[in-house]
């Protein structure tokens, strides 16, 4: 076996990324930046790409349309995120944007649609939801979800997909929940201002329908505005800067990434661990693109760590 063969072998094992990892925590700034750059350009391409297919294309070209139906699939647990989308397409936002004079209808028709008032008693808020519901769904000839779709066990109970419902009542209610006021987010307190809403009264001392619970305000937290904001703020106003040919716009999105504090789930930990420290979005945002397009396709002959691993190697 030849020394190339041996390294891409040592690269490729499932198990082990010490020796990017060593490799990315020890290179210097300018190194490390020009890696991040191209892994990020490739990383907004993608998004920029599923954006418009998954979602612009589907919204019927319309940007408000398109957040809408963005933030019902980013606002749930991941386990939700199918049926939250499932959701978006059924309470129509053209449906949505006709009742935002009214929270309470706003919430018969997002969370009566969802199914999910089936799976629980009932008291005097929820039979009056249930009422509203119906009254709309045949107006608007809305087909209630089947509620199996929605996973409501081992779920935080402040992410739980009632809760979430009812803070995108919240939002959608605003009058500056749009694209014109999205694409003027520059800054972390931008976003989380952006985001920044609570459920109904009724669900302070609420978690679920009917039974009680000790009183606290479900506000959306500045954790989940930041993970609102990296996967729809910044996509949106990339895509939207594309759409109208503004660069500035795609530069400001970029810029907005470095504003916001890093993510941390599986994946940034795993490189944390090889002593790769992320500052920003803008950091970990490179390293979810490493980690999904080169190190789980185990494509490290092509992976611009790699590359550079095997040149310094001189089998290159």
């Amino acid at each position: 076996m030849d020394e190339k063969q041996r390294i891409l072998n040592r690269l490729q094992a499932s198990s082990d990324r010490s020796l990017c990892g060593d490799y990315l925590a020890q290179c210097d700034y300018l190194h490390r930046s020009e890696i991040y750059n191209l892994l990020l350009f490739n990383r907004m391409k993608r998004k920029l790409d599923d954006l418009t297919k998954r979602y612009y294309y589907s919204c019927r070209e319309d940007w408000n349309e398109t957040l809408y139906t963005m933030l019902l699939r980013y606002m749930g647990a991941p386990a939700n995120s199918m049926a939250f989308e499932k959701l978006a397409s059924t309470a129509e936002y053209k449906y949505i944007r006709r009742h935002v004079n009214s929270i309470s209808q706003l919430e018969a028709l997002i969370i009566g649609t969802s199914g999910l008032l089936d799976e629980y008693c009932n008291d005097e808020y929820t039979l009056d939801l249930k009422r509203e519901y119906e009254y709309l769904s045949r107006k608007y000839g809305i087909s209630k979800m089947d509620s199996s779709i929605w996973q409501i066990t081992n779920i935080n109970p402040y992410n739980h997909p009632i809760i979430r419902m009812s803070q995108i009542a919240a939002l959608v209610a605003r009058s500056d929940m749009d694209i014109e006021t999205l694409i003027k987010c520059r800054t972390a307190a931008d976003a989380e201002k952006f985001f920044t809403a609570q459920a109904s009264s009724y669900w302070t001392d609420h978690f679920i329908p009917k039974q009680t619970a000790p009183k606290v305000v479900k506000r959306i937290g500045s954790a989940k505005a930041t993970i609102l904001a990296i996967n729809i703020t910044v996509p949106l106003q990339y895509a939207y800067g594309n759409y109208t040919r503004n660069d500035n716009l795609r530069n400001e999105a970029i810029n907005l990434l470095e504003e916001l504090p890093p993510e941390s789930n599986f994946k940034i930990k795993a490189w944390q661990s090889c002593g790769v420290i992320a500052h920003s979005a803008y950091d970990t945002q490179s390293l979810i693109q490493l980690t999904d397009e080169y190190c789980e396709q185990r494509k490290c002959s092509e992976c611009p760590i790699g590359m550079r691993i095997l040149y310094k190697a001189g089998v290159l």
